[in-house]
């Protein structure tokens, strides 16, 4: 696997080798020395999936204090934009996002320290999707953030009207009003 650190230090993009052939193919998804000697210590205690439709958009969520989390983020049907917003108060890019197209094609991952707002945006038919989590979901310590808060400059590739997003995404705050982390 190659690991590409984005241009928020700590976010990165993971390109796994494919092997294709007449049967079809084999690709290593995680191996922990590996993550481990290029990403750092990160024990990762769940997986999780999720099955969207087109223009879902889940996020941008995080979880406040000791519930913080760690995501090891993939596709397994479809195609997505991920986004991971820095809300690190102290760090030199808080507020800016990285992104990455994640597809079944392309196999790539897209890791997201604790510390970051995570959301995703469904550009297939369907999309699964698939996550590692370093943490236990806490619903007393879930945040987020407006997906389409105007200070974050994510430019989302569909028309906003096409946007399905559930109604609590639809009443987070704006990062300026937000409870981020110090």
């Amino acid at each position: 696997m190659e690991y590409k650190e984005t241009s928020i230090k700590g976010v990165y993009v993971i390109e796994p080798r494919v092997f294709n052939d007449a049967r079809g193919y084999f690709v290593e998804t995680w191996k922990q020395a590996e993550f481990n000697e290029h990403v750092g210590q990160v024990d990762f205690i769940q997986d999780n999936e999720s099955k969207s439709s087109y223009g879902v958009l889940r996020g941008l969520h995080y979880q406040k204090g000791e519930f913080s989390q760690a995501k090891l983020v993939r596709v397994i049907k479809g195609r997505v934009l991920d986004v991971a917003v820095d809300i690190r108060r102290s760090s030199p890019t808080f507020g800016q996002h990285a992104m990455v197209e994640l597809t079944e094609d392309n196999k790539r991952q897209f890791f997201i320290p604790r510390g970051f707002a995570h959301g995703f945006l469904v550009l297939s038919q369907e999309a699964i999707f698939a996550y590692k989590v370093d943490n236990v979901y806490a619903p007393q310590a879930e945040a987020g953030i407006r997906w389409n808060d105007p200070a974050l400059g994510i430019e989302w590739p569909i028309d906003p009207k096409d946007v399905l997003t559930s109604d609590k995404d639809l009443r987070q705050p704006l990062l300026s009003e937000a409870e981020c982390f110090d």
